[in-house]
């Protein structure tokens, strides 16, 4: 079977390494030049670290774990609010739940499949036609090809996704907010923590991933319909960001400040993807390209990399791709559901959209300690992150 996977990041690479070991002769097509480095870290928890374990990279992953001590929370005038451990708020435990550098990760994952697949740096799809027992694919960069299957693992924005089920706002989920992420340096010395400063609708964050001269820089907004204009208008972006949070106090004025000078601002909407099917003929979906549960969730790398393992497994398993997509379905969606059902109230616990809001989060900060002690807080997160078991695959 000839496989393409369009997507080199995290869930590109799972898929790929899966579906050659079961047989397939896979490409993987990555639009960027070569494997993105950088990004904020990302959280590996629960029924993902089997994917590692059976991938044989779990103790690399280990080894870049960034040992984030404490996440602390202050309000509009840098008074401290309270303090938790992630683990309490994701329903991890201490020593097993992951944090690395989503570019370390990619890394890791695709130096495990490189030499057993073909990758193709600096391409992208650019148009799909199905027949009854091939896709041709034609490429932006000139390319026709065929495949027998094409897998799209390309991302909350999934070029894939458009080309084979249509536009996106069909199947998005706007969860009220919009974001702003980039770097700036570490003039504070803040290492291994995280500080949230919140006003009503408005979130600011200091995190240091380790002890570096690098900090990440994260400005949330809440807004009831999405800023689409701003999407692809990065002045735009900044304005909308300086405007909404003009005249703040604690950090803010630094990030903002930053964030007019960096070169690696990421703007974004805080979205889901809910999709009626994840399969289309013989084109499918994985990770966010399918199923995004929004960074909300502190489960998106998570669902992505079980998926791909269980799409790669049901398809090596089942008799055709039809009855193969249909399985990895059935086996993902109670999964995906419960993941996705922890973002519903991220954005109420981070940066609440009125005063009301804040006063009640700000409470509960201050009892959190008691709350983790008796198991209240984390609880459904710990469920969902475990909710399946990761099936078996004969090679």
């Amino acid at each position: 079977m000839k496989v393409l996977v369009s997507g080199a990041s995290v869930t590109g690479p799972t898929l790929a390494y899966w579906l050659r070991r079961n047989g397939a002769e896979v490409t993987v097509v990555e639009k960027a030049p070569a494997m993105r480095l950088g990004g904020y870290p990302i959280d590996v928890r629960g029924t993902a670290l089997g994917v590692l374990e059976r991938m044989g990279v779990l103790e690399r992953v280990r080894a870049a774990h960034i040992h984030t001590h404490t996440l602390r929370f202050v309000d509009a005038r840098g008074r401290s609010v309270g303090s938790l451990r992630p683990e309490a708020l994701t329903g991890g435990g201490d020593g097993r739940d992951l944090e690395v550098p989503r570019g370390h990760l990619a890394t890791i994952l695709h130096e495990a499949v490189r030499d057993d697949v073909e990758f193709v740096f600096g391409d992208s799809i650019a148009e799909l036609n199905q027949h009854d027992d091939r896709v041709e694919v034609s490429f932006a960069g000139g390319a026709r090809r065929e495949f027998d299957l094409v897998l799209g693992a390309d991302g909350l924005h999934s070029n894939t996704r458009r080309l084979a089920f249509g536009p996106e706002e069909r199947y998005s989920r706007y969860l009220g907010y919009c974001f702003a992420g980039f770097t700036l340096p570490n003039d504070l010395g803040l290492a291994h923590e995280g500080v949230n400063g919140a006003a009503p609708g408005r979130m600011g964050v200091l995190y240091a991933p380790g002890c570096t001269d690098t900090l990440h820089g994260f400005l949330m907004l809440a807004r009831p319909e999405p800023p689409l204009a701003e999407l692809d208008d990065v002045a735009a972006q900044r304005e909308l960001m300086a405007r909404a949070f003009d005249g703040d106090g604690w950090e803010i004025p630094r990030l903002l400040e930053a964030m007019r000078t960096a070169d690696d601002v990421f703007f974004d909407l805080a979205s889901q993807i809910h999709m009626p099917s994840w399969s289309r003929g013989r084109v499918a979906l994985a990770g966010d390209a399918a199923h995004a549960p929004s960074f909300f969730s502190g489960q998106g790398t998570s669902t992505a990399l079980v998926g791909a393992y269980v799409l790669a497994g049901e398809l090596a398993r089942a008799g055709s791709f039809a009855a193969g997509f249909a399985s990895y379905e059935r086996t993902m969606r109670p999964f995906v559901r419960v993941n996705q059902a922890l973002a519903d109230t991220g954005g109420s616990m981070l940066a609440p959209a009125t005063a009301s809001g804040l006063w009640l989060r700000n409470r509960l900060l201050r009892v959190a300690p008691l709350l983790v002690r008796t198991g209240l807080v984390g609880r459904s997160a710990r469920r969902a992150t475990t909710a399946l078991d990761l099936p078996s695959y004969a090679a």
